[in-house]
């Protein structure tokens, strides 16, 4: 029996790159894989939505000349062009992944795993010895098992991203990130759109503040937006609430998904809900066999799980690494305009903090670029130390990441108040939200609220 000193179920971001590090980092490893590498962010989930979100930006960005005059006479759409595009940029994604894993000198065996309580893996009928087992297994779509879901026809997000003509019309039932992405993903490109959250609101785990903008843009886009409501029943393509009878023509549900724990049940893994328990360092119950990624608490971002992986192959190496701090991984809603965050929001924050906000009309590069939508938010303390940040506006997953640099580094917003950026960026309103904490921002008007 062939003997490694690390087994990873699982090609996702959290097992490859776990995997990856480990043999980078001197060790024999077997990686196992179900299905195709790279999980469902690669091929069902941030990727190809990520994708459709800049075929839908392009199209918004042609209108856009419109207003400045430059007139473009029609938009045609080849939709099946763009997902041909789509699966293009894909396939070209995982074929890295397989390189860079073959170039580690890693095991690849693709068949369902089955994992001992003695760390054997089992796949193909042969059986393997691993001295560790990381379990990377992932994630499903959750359908809420809602009265007559039997008589309807849905896409889930698994299936949704195949579809190769342009919907007419489309129902999406949810009103978290997967949702609200999906709708600015559709609607610019024509698709008539209505997004039913049973919620009082939208985007709940993110920003406050930055929902009202979010939802003035789906106004905008012509996006039905039906909230606060009681669902009763599906019945074919009827969908029945508290607030009135929906028809569809097609219908997405993106409710969320559960982890994916058949090895956790069979090794009879200690849980917590829905996810495996695990400590600190993404150890089970059982000494040698770890969990990541979306099997466990924290975020279910694909980043999360990469920096899961590389510590749980950190602490199997001995070098006992830092705790993951949670406030120091960033959120990102790939909208138009984009939501990124880290750390506290707000209403988190202890009641001395000073929040200070600068919106974007006050940035020369923003106004001159017609991305004015927006704006920037420190949390900090007295002193200047970073709790949280936020970026709503164009670029804002790029630009978070200076602001979150500064935290990780021990820096403060004197740090990023002292900094001196270019002249026009966006970026460059960082500074300014930085030095507003001590009531020294430059670029502050009555436009600003504040």
């Amino acid at each position: 029996m062939t003997t490694y000193d690390l087994a990873v179920i699982g090609a996702g971001p959290g097992g490859y790159v776990a995997a990856i590090h480990a043999a980078k980092s001197g060790l024999r490893v077997l990686l196992v894989e179900k299905n195709k590498v790279g999980g469902a962010c690669y091929n069902v989930g941030c990727i190809p939505s990520k994708i459709m979100l800049e075929h839908s930006k392009l199209v918004q960005e042609i209108r856009r000349g419109t207003d400045w005059g430059i007139t473009v006479p029609t938009i045609n759409i080849d939709f099946p062009k763009l997902m041909r595009r789509k699966d293009a940029v894909i396939d070209e994604l995982l074929h890295n992944i397989e390189d860079f894993i073959e170039n580690a000198q890693i095991d690849l065996i693709y068949g369902e795993a089955t994992v001992t309580t003695d760390k054997i893996v089992i796949v193909n009928n042969q059986s393997y010895e691993a001295k560790h087992v990381i379990l990377a297994t992932g994630s499903r779509p959750f359908v809420p098992p809602f009265k007559g879901l039997e008589t309807a026809n849905y896409y889930t997000t698994d299936t949704f991203f195949d579809i190769q003509q342009l919907p007419k019309q489309m129902t999406i039932i949810g009103g978290g990130v997967i949702a609200i992405e999906m709708a600015f993903a559709l609607a610019p490109m024509g698709t008539k759109v209505t997004v039913l959250n049973h919620s009082t609101d939208i985007l709940q785990t993110e920003e406050p503040d930055a929902r009202p903008i979010i939802k003035e843009q789906m106004k905008q886009l012509g996006i039905d937006l039906v909230t606060d409501f009681k669902f009763e029943e599906i019945r074919g393509n009827k969908i029945h609430t508290s607030r009135g009878v929906f028809t569809y023509e097609n219908l997405l549900f993106a409710t969320g998904r559960r982890p994916n724990t058949q090895l956790a049940t069979k090794l009879g893994l200690a849980m917590d809900g829905h996810l495996i328990a695990v400590n600190n360092h993404y150890e089970t119950n059982i000494p040698g066999i770890f969990a990541i990624g979306d099997l466990v608490g924290g975020f279910q971002l694909a980043h999360s799980a990469s920096a899961e992986g590389i510590h749980t192959v950190d602490f199997i190496l001995g070098k006992y690494p830092r705790v993951i701090n949670q406030q120091e991984i960033p959120r990102c809603v790939y909208t138009h305009p984009e939501i990124a965050t880290f750390g506290m929001l707000e209403h988190e924050a202890p009641a001395d903090a000073i929040v200070t906000k600068m919106y974007l009309p006050t940035n020369p590069k923003a106004l001159l670029e017609g991305n004015i939508q927006g704006f920037m938010k420190f949390v900090a303390s007295p002193e200047g130390d970073i709790y949280g940040a936020c970026v709503v506006g164009d670029g804002a997953t790029e630009m978070i990441n200076a602001m979150l640099a500064a935290k990780v580094a021990g820096g403060s917003v004197k740090d990023l108040a002292r900094m001196i950026f270019p002249h026009p960026t966006v970026s460059e309103h960082i500074g300014d939200a930085a030095s507003a904490v001590f009531g020294k921002a430059i670029h502050l008007s009555h436009i600003n609220g504040q």
